[in-house]
């Protein structure tokens, strides 16, 4: 019997083969766990099971959902962050990531050091608003209103450094006002009292604020981020309305652990550039006034430099002291 004798690129492909980590030849091989750290049905919730499915979709494993609410998310982002680094365990994280650094003085977790950036999902701003009981139709006029009353005027939030929050702040910093900060325990109770009247100003989320500018309940002065919104054109962005350079944007992006093969965020990255991409995936994010972003792991890392030093920044000029 003659003897076979392979060719010898196959003898070199097999050798690489054998060298490479099981990890690159098949991940996933098992159910693979998104951490949430907020509670069901909040924003970051939402991108996550728009997201979720796809993935399982395209790499043949369950991505299951994981909530872990607690302490302004810190809770569920130190979970990931010392998960394995096996790409078995992934963090789907809003803008505190970065916002707890400005806040506090032990945060349990680097969000430099100890993640790995896949991509930033979506985005999304609010609307600045006033109730309509407050005599101003702009921004500018705002800014000129708040003047004559410093310290007067109050502000409604989602709570104590919460992306409504420093917002505002940011808002208030960049045109040199100073108005009292009515801290709530979440949208709903702040646009409660917002719609009563007991406050006057608040930066809401375009879900929970076009609707009530539309009923004439609210004023809607600016959105935040850096163009105007397809679900509200004619709400001009605060930059242009009075206050250039302003910009303040809630993001909804996908980490993992610190050291996770390169291969997998790849891989990672390159599936959830395509998922993002989908009609019906943009059309979902549309509703809810975000925007697909989709940007590299290296443009994540960068912004989430960018993001601490900004918010650092406002922490600072509204002396906010770190808890």
């Amino acid at each position: 019997m003659s003897k076979v004798i392979p060719h010898p690129s196959s003898l070199i492909l097999c050798c690489l083969l054998a060298g490479m980590p099981a990890y690159a030849q098949q991940y996933p091989v098992k159910p693979v766990r998104v951490i949430v750290p907020s509670s069901a049905a909040g924003g970051t919730d939402i991108v996550a099971r728009i997201i979720a499915p796809e993935l399982s979709k395209r790499l043949g494993q369950q991505f299951v959902i994981d909530n872990r609410p607690g302490a302004g998310t810190m809770i569920g982002i130190e979970l990931a962050a010392k998960s394995p680094a096996d790409g078995y365990v992934l963090l789907m994280v809003p803008a505190t990531l970065a916002i707890n650094s400005a806040l506090y003085k032990k945060v349990p977790y680097d969000p430099v050091k100890d993640f790995a950036p896949i991509t930033v999902a979506a985005s999304s701003g609010s609307i600045i608003v006033v109730h309509p009981s407050i005599p101003v139709k702009t921004i500018k006029e705002l800014i000129a209103f708040a003047r004559t009353r410093p310290g007067q005027m109050n502000y409604a939030s989602a709570g104590t450094g919460t992306y409504p929050h420093m917002t505002m702040e940011l808002f208030l910093s960049m045109a040199k006002l100073k108005m009292a900060h009515i801290p709530y325990k979440g949208t709903g109770p702040a646009m409660i009292d917002m719609l009563a009247g007991h406050t006057a100003v608040m930066a809401g989320t375009m879900v929970t604020t076009v609707p009530q500018i539309r009923a004439g309940r609210l004023r809607g002065l600016g959105i935040t981020t850096a163009e105007r919104s397809p679900i509200a054109p004619e709400i001009p962005t605060v930059a242009e309305a009075g206050l250039p350079g302003f910009e303040s944007t809630q993001w909804y992006a996908l980490l993992a652990p610190a050291n996770t093969p390169k291969d997998v965020v790849t891989r990672l990255h390159g599936e959830m550039t395509k998922i993002l991409q989908q009609p019906d995936v943009k059309q979902r994010f549309a509703a809810d006034g975000a925007d697909v972003v989709a940007n590299t792991p290296d443009q994540f890392a960068a912004y989430i430099k960018s993001e601490l030093a900004k918010w650092e920044k406002v922490a600072r000029n509204a002396g906010i002291e770190k808890q």
